[in-house]
């Protein structure tokens, strides 16, 4: 029996575990949010381990307000490196592995081939500088750890791209969506699987070893939009527009694709077309509708 922690657990990748949680008969998991563990609070974190055991900790936690993180510096800092720190030394401290989850936007989005994970971090905005400190802090402090930059993460859970579309598209008869930038849309329960099937497998390596995980395939956020819509018989005409036409406080990254070689050499992990599974999206927000 593998006992795992997973921070977060109200969001959309800790809500997707959960959906999971029943597919893995050895696994007994414990879900906590802020509520229940406030992450920048080590004190509170390092009573929490002393409470309880885990194997494994599955953090989901972060802070994700790409546009705020801008206007809120010191706060995303605080949630996605400092409380990283702390987790990352408890985790250490008693002998429990790692998984902890990082972002496309540690690059600066200027490449012209997927990115592998040993290349240049150079994020142009505050929530990805602040991601790139809290995979330092991984590096730094955990014996045993597996950081997954992902991107456009989405699911049936939460806030996101999708239910912003299916929101807007039902009230518009037009929308404008950027078509400058490219990269692969994530199903949030492929990579709850993927990490799952991480913990199962059992083989992560002494140290930290970063991998990626996004969906296959390569779209824009214009034709994502398109996509949503064609599969939800939404009538509304969405039109292309450029990044710079778009007001946001954070710069976003042109090119977003990530290889996924290393993550299906090292675990074996299945990874879905983008379109298949936002096909497995759409039909449950129906169902739940």
């Amino acid at each position: 029996m593998k006992k795992i922690l997973v921070t977060g657990s109200k969001g959309q990748l800790g809500s997707e575990i959960k959906a999971l949680e029943n597919e893995y008969e050895n696994f007994q998991i414990v879900y906590t949010d802020i509520e229940e563990l406030d992450l920048t609070d080590q004190k509170a974190i390092n009573s929490f381990f002393s409470e309880h055991s885990f194997d494994y900790c599955l953090n989901c936690a972060a802070y994700t307000a790409v546009d705020k993180a801008e206007e809120e510096p010191d706060l995303a800092l605080l949630i996605n490196a400092k409380a990283v720190e702390y987790l990352a030394k408890a985790c250490s401290r008693n002998h429990t592995k790692l998984i902890h989850i990082s972002t496309d936007y540690v690059f600066d989005g200027k490449n012209f081939r997927p990115y592998i994970e040993s290349d240049p971090t150079t994020p142009e905005s505050q929530y990805g500088r602040t991601k790139i400190e809290g995979e330092k802090a991984v590096r730094q402090f955990a014996t045993e750890a597996v950081i997954i930059r992902t991107s456009w993460l989405y699911s049936a859970f939460g806030n996101n791209f999708v239910k912003t579309m299916l929101h807007l598209g039902r009230e518009r008869s037009q929308l404008g969506v950027v078509f400058d930038q490219v990269g692969t849309p994530t199903y949030a329960g492929d990579l709850a699987k993927a990490m799952l099937d991480m913990v199962a497998k059992d083989n992560m390596k002494q140290g930290t070893e970063i991998y990626h995980y996004s969906n296959e395939g390569v779209i824009s956020w214009y034709d994502f939009a398109r996509a949503i819509f064609h599969e939800s018989n939404i009538s509304c005409t969405v039109q292309p527009i450029e990044s710079k036409d778009f007001p946001a406080k954070a710069p976003r990254p042109f090119y977003s694709v990530l290889n996924k070689s290393k993550i299906k050499n090292d675990f074996g992990v299945s990874v879905p077309y983008w379109l298949d599974s936002l096909k497995r999206v759409l039909k449950q927000l129906n169902t739940n509708n």
